[in-house]
């Protein structure tokens, strides 16, 4: 081969790596859904303000930024929601229950708002409440897991789903998993396709497969407990990963 045409050659390879490289690094971009400074791109759904501005009354913030930290107030109820959709991703989250136990939850592939009591919006919980990191509580929608009937245990009578009567709770793998009151515990969702995989602090917590949903929004609860986030963000997986 001539050497210019060499050097074409080598110039064509290169430039289709990088195109390559480009392209996988762009299906893999990292978004911070928390900015780290206020509420942009979220937006906040308390059915509990509803009535309290009807009868003229303010209610307390239930999500504020405080000292750089996302902080869930507990009270009133209700849900941080990502304005954007997502689907296929890894989601990685710092968080700690700072002054008690308590109870929240991240929902992903969530879609209509109040779905479920009128408070809860149509999604799959993956549950942070202390004890329970890991946990899926199904939200008009519905996942399965090996071992169903001891790990998705049902009353006489009751279905598996998503409904109000239906058996809702999937239970983990190991609740073992949590640091202690006060540290910082790393929750990370990967959700690919119609599969959900949880870990917490490095420990695969939960696998799920078979969702009825694969994409939606995600958002962080207030319920009842006091909880700081100092991270929330998304990494988005090429269509082709298994």
């Amino acid at each position: 081969m001539r050497p210019s045409l060499l050097r074409s050659f080598v110039l064509i390879c290169l430039t289709g790596f990088a195109l390559s490289s480009s392209s996988s690094w762009a299906a893999k971009k990292t978004l911070k859904l928390w900015n780290g400074k206020d509420l942009q791109g979220w937006t906040i759904d308390v059915p509990a303000k509803d009535k309290a501005l009807e009868n003229g009354a303010v209610l307390p913030e239930s999500f504020v930024v405080r000292g750089g930290v996302l902080v869930s107030m507990g009270e009133p109820r209700g849900h941080l929601i990502s304005k954007q959709s997502f689907k296929n991703y890894r989601l990685e989250i710092e968080y700690r229950f700072s002054s008690k136990p308590g109870n929240c939850g991240v929902l992903i592939h969530a879609s209509t708002p109040r779905a479920l009591y009128k408070m809860f919006p149509q999604s799959i919980e993956v549950q942070m409440q202390s004890g329970d990191a890991g946990d899926f509580w199904c939200i008009k929608e519905s996942i399965e897991v090996p071992d169903m009937e001891t790990r998705r245990p049902r009353k006489p009578g009751q279905q598996w789903g998503g409904s109000e009567p239906d058996a809702r709770q999937i239970l983990n793998l190991t609740n073992d998993s949590e640091k202690p009151l006060g540290e910082w515990n790393t929750m990370v969702v990967q959700a690919v396709g119609r599969s959900i995989k949880v870990w917490v602090n490095g420990t695969l917590v939960n696998e799920g497969n078979n969702s009825t949903v694969d994409h939606g929004k995600i958002a962080l609860q207030a319920e009842g407990a006091e909880v700081e986030f100092r991270k929330v963000e998304l990494t988005q997986l090429p269509e082709s990963k298994h």
